[in-house]
């Protein structure tokens, strides 16, 4: 049986984590695919990509030439899921930090309210952060009331990356003018599509930081996202709601 969503997990030097990560999304109750898209890790993870897909049928790898921000690496995936056939397409972290059991609660939740995008978030009905540095939390919190402040967007947690994508929202977005990373990348891609007036839904989640490798986050990523929400602001005609149906960007 073809399946109809596809996961995909961007991939820096994440081979301890791999395996395991596609072992427990396969035993979810759901026909899956999973792409890996790796950015020429030098631990060799695109290799350790390359031998599981070569006994699942189930796991695809897309190869890119070097590392070249979070957001390089969806748009790359989502282009390769476009050229298929596939209805719902996720975000997913390779740290385990998003828990493949909440996959199904994901799909029940696109399927039952029609939405265009779901998005997992940990500051819906209380904060469900673990491993976190105060600090760390703090920017994120703050972060999202930034973006509510400047945006208009109602969303609790713009920066969060546990995603599902129903195929139309991905086609309206324009994917090729999309040209932010990080922070910033998650931010404009749900902005996008709430400004359409497409449909989103938010799910409470755990997020988990990862206990091992390193975290990606860095100076260039939080001032990345600081101008990005006033881009988007402008972009939207200066306007804190979405544009009445029909109207594009």
């Amino acid at each position: 049986m073809p399946a109809e969503s596809l996961i995909i997990v961007p991939t820096y030097n994440e081979r301890d984590n791999l395996p395991q990560l596609v072992k427990r999304i396969m035993a979810q109750p759901a026909v899956l695919d999973i792409l890996v898209v790796d950015d020429n890790s030098p631990d060799g993870t695109g290799r350790v990509a390359d031998e599981i897909a070569a006994q699942n049928p189930h796991v695809h790898v897309l190869h890119r030439s070097e590392k070249n921000g979070l957001g390089r690496a969806y748009i790359a995936g989502f282009q390769w899921a476009l050229a298929r056939s596939y209805e719902f397409v996720f975000e997913m972290d390779a740290d385990f930090s998003h828990n493949p059991t909440d996959i199904p609660r994901f799909l029940e939740a696109a399927q039952s309210t029609q939405a265009d995008l779901v998005l997992g978030s940990r500051y819906a009905n209380g904060i469900r952060v673990i491993n976190w540095p105060l600090n760390r939390l703090l920017l994120s919190i703050c972060a999202a009331r930034y973006v509510r402040t400047i945006t208009g967007m109602p969303i609790s947690d713009p920066t969060g990356g546990f995603k599902c994508f129903r195929r139309r929202a991905l086609e309206a977005i324009h994917l090729e003018t999309v040209h932010s990373n990080g922070y910033s990348f998650q931010i404009e891609l749900t902005h996008r599509i709430w400004r359409r007036g497409m449909r989103i839904e938010e799910i409470p989640i755990i997020f988990t930081d990862r206990f091992q490798g390193t975290s990606k986050m860095s100076k260039g990523i939080v001032r990345e996202a600081l101008w990005v929400v006033w881009k988007l602001w402008i972009e939207n005609a200066l306007q804190r709601r979405p544009r009445p149906p029909g109207t594009d960007d």
